[in-house]
């Protein structure tokens, strides 16, 4: 998928990144050495020319307010070469149209560190070059402001320093001509290996024309030979990221199963380098971008199975410098953070460094939230930033379902910003993205299909079955293939999600049955049914209950056995008589007011809740390698253990007070009995701790090898079914 090479058949890392036509406006201002009046970079004048929107703008977006500078540098070019009057004239008529509803904006939102000092340094330059009228009288007063901001940030800032990022030095081309600077500065911060200042293009190219350094030169001749004649904000950059930005791009649209084998070589790579990493620490004033890289890979690595230690993106933690300098300057960490916050997700047992950057990010991500506006970050900035920092927040991601994540980030990602640059956003190419966005669209929408088409067939089937009609239960066919389908990133695999959604609704059923409406002589009877699996004497809901249970559990031992060849009757009955049991047990202990032992309880309401159900019969659709075995009580996994008490747990902190009423027992009010002398609210806290802990040992379980010999994609049904019990409860 990705290559670092334009000469290989893949494509290069750089056409994923769209063209900077600020930076390439100051690539064609360079005039030849051999003649000088005539650009260097012919082919930047001519890309300058032929990319003028309609509207009369440069850039990705009318409304964002990096088309200001970027449309003043463009015009700029054009007059210096005198070429292109009607799209100055044009891109004078947007500017004056926009200038105020732009710099209104700006100024709400706050003036970002980047705009202060490269727009009002383009009109200067604009007005010296004789481009008249470059904003209307009415709105002086609101650039002079814009002026104001920037000689606040040259009075106190150096020209190079440790608190800012990129430094003012790398804004060369946009800083007063009464701005001194030494041509000695300039090549001593040169790049001494790419000779680059500061990996920006315009400023390379800026610093060319002052010093005349062939290094600078040669930088910008290898830009130009490697990216066309529109080049990107930044160069060299760093392709690693690239590539972890893409593979996270490709994910987050749902778009994984299309690019597995490309994701796996992409992700290989990136470990690979992690191993030999040796010291994280890294200049302060590249922190931001380290901490952004190493908590996107450490997600991104760990979702795909590899080992990796949260030390590779908590090393911050270690360093109270470096605390205390994200802390002063937390706006430009915010990206960062978003990032630290989305890799604690995945938080294993005994893993304290993560619950202290959990707890870190968090506060500063709040902190951001109203601040947003003041951002200065030249590290990754996703587009509608605030409410993905809200979504995040308040949703987590465990209790997300994964098609509407996918859509939520295809609607949130109409503008594709990667990360703030110099004077404009780093955007993944419009071709690229373009392409992953359209593909995007018509996979959600081919899911879509499918899913409408499964729901029909799955109504038919609960109304033939006489289980849509029974009248006391809850309304349960929708929601539990919601739940299954919403969850799951199995497009082709209709026989499990079918197989699934009919075990959901059956169970939901039965418990409604079991805990509303059926007598205590009429479930001993059912229960009795399922033990002996035969339904002679049934009637009523009962008999319909039994019927459909019956018949499914014979259609998926008959597909099994025509697929693999083994007959897993008898584990399937097995199974589900555990399951009638335990219900009929609680209901009992119930109705006759009997209360279990803590430990009596959980061994029930493992079973009761069902989730092994729900999932064990599924996973022989997903592997052909599985022993029936598996159904066994006895030969459950512990992946499988730990999931029936998750879920019970997710239960009982929710609906204690239902049970309560309702005369039943939970964990919570089980605690209470057994320690009189805690209040309610401990209690809820001491099952939350045990819950907190089981999830994240189950997570190990699902995320990690060695732990059990399933199948990747059945430890991740074990996964969908976690989320939707932490969604529903």
């Amino acid at each position: 998928m990705f290559s670092t090479s334009s000469s290989t058949n893949s494509i290069d890392v750089y056409s994923f990144v769209s063209p900077s036509a600020y930076d390439t406006a100051w690539l064609a201002m360079i005039p030849d050495p051999e003649q000088r009046d005539c650009p260097m970079f012919k082919g930047c004048l001519d890309w300058v020319l032929d990319n003028q929107r309609d509207e009369g703008f440069w850039g990705e977006d009318q409304y964002n307010i990096d088309t200001l500078p970027t449309s003043l540098a463009c015009m700029l070019v054009l007059k210096t070469w005198n070429v292109g009057d009607k799209n100055i004239n044009l891109g004078l008529e947007f500017i004056h149209a926009n200038m105020e509803m732009l710099l209104i904006k700006v100024k709400q939102d706050g003036y970002p560190r980047w705009f202060s000092i490269v727009f009002p340094g383009m009109v200067e330059l604009s007005q010296a070059k004789g481009l008249e009228n470059v904003f209307p009288d009415e709105l002086k007063a609101e650039v002079l402001e814009v002026f104001f901001h920037r000689q606040r940030i040259l009075d106190m800032e150096e020209l190079v320093d440790k608190y800012n990022y990129p430094p003012l030095l790398s804004y060369l081309e946009a800083l007063p001509s009464t701005y001194d600077i030494d041509q000695e500065d300039i090549v001593m911060h040169l790049n001494e290996s790419d000779g680059s200042l500061f990996q920006s293009p315009s400023a390379t190219a800026c610093a060319y024309m002052s010093t005349g350094n062939q290094k600078c030169m040669d930088c910008l001749v290898s830009l130009v030979r490697r990216c066309g004649h529109g080049v990107p904000s930044i160069y060299p950059m760093d392709e690693e990221l690239i590539k972890l930005c893409m593979v996270n791009q490709i994910q987050r649209l749902g778009l994984s199963e299309h690019f597995n084998e490309e994701i796996e070589k992409t992700l290989s790579e990136v470990y690979r380098m992690y191993e030999k990493q040796e010291s994280p620490l890294t200049k302060v004033e590249l922190v931001p971008a380290k901490i952004y890289k190493d908590a996107l890979a450490f997600r991104l690595l760990r979702m795909q199975g590899y080992n990796v230690t949260p030390w590779t993106f908590c090393w911050f933690l270690l360093h109270a410098d470096v605390v205390a300098h994200i802390e002063e300057n937390f706006e430009v960490f915010t990206s960062a953070m978003y990032n630290v916050y989305r890799a604690t997700d995945l938080m294993f047992s005994g893993e304290y460094e993560h619950e202290e950057a959990r707890s870190f990010s968090r506060k500063l991500l709040e902190k951001s939230r109203s601040t947003l506006g003041n951002i200065n970050d030249n590290i990754v900035m996703l587009p509608n930033f605030q409410r993905l920092i809200e979504h995040e927040l308040a949703l987590p991601w465990i209790a997300r379902l994964s098609h509407l994540d996918h859509r939520k980030w295809i609607e949130e990602n109409k503008v594709h910003s990667l990360w703030i640059g110099k004077a404009s956003f780093y955007r993944l190419s419009c071709l690229q993205n373009d392409k992953l966005m359209q593909l995007a669209v018509e996979n959600y929408e081919f899911r879509q299909s499918i899913y409408r088409n499964e729901l029909e067939e799955l109504k038919r089937w609960s109304k033939e079955w006489g289980l849509s009609e029974m009248g006391f239960e809850r309304e349960k066919t929708t929601y539990c293939y919601f739940a299954i389908a919403a969850s799951t990133s199995l497009p082709h695999n209709s026989p499990v999600r079918m197989l699934v959604a009919k075990s959901a609704i059956l169970i939901t059923v039965a418990d409604d049955f079991y805990d509303m409406e059926g007598s205590l002589n009429e479930l001993q009877h059912l229960t009795d049914a399922v033990l002996r699996w035969d339904g002679k004497g049934l009637s009523g809901h009962s008999k319909i209950i039994f019927n459909a249970l019956d018949h499914f559990v014979r259609d998926i031992a008959e597909k099994h056995l025509h697929l693999q060849g083994s007959d897993i009757t008898n584990g399937l009955q097995d199974i589900w008589r555990e399951t009638f049991v335990s219900g009929l047990t609680e209901t009992t202990w119930s109705k006759s007011g009997y209360i279990p032992s803590i430990n009596e309880y959980l061994e029930m309401g493992m079973k009761s809740i069902a989730t092994h159900t729900i999932v064990l019969p599924a996973l022989f659709f997903m592997s052909s390698t599985l022993s029936p075995e598996l159904l066994k009580p006895a030969q459950y996994k512990s992946i499988t253990k730990l999931l029936m008490v998750v879920a019970r747990l997710l239960n009982d902190i929710q609906s204690y007070q239902k049970e309560q009423e309702d005369g039943k027992m939970n964990l919570v009010l089980l605690n209470l009995k057994e320690n009189p002398h805690v209040d309610i609210e401990s209690s809820i806290t001491f099952v939350k701790e045990i819950l907190d802990e089981k999830k994240k040992e189950l997570l190990e379980y699902i995320l990690m090898d060695g732990f059990n010999d399933l199948p990747k994609p059945c430890k991740h049904l074990h996964l969908s079914c976690l989320k939707v019990f932490q969604m529903f409860f």
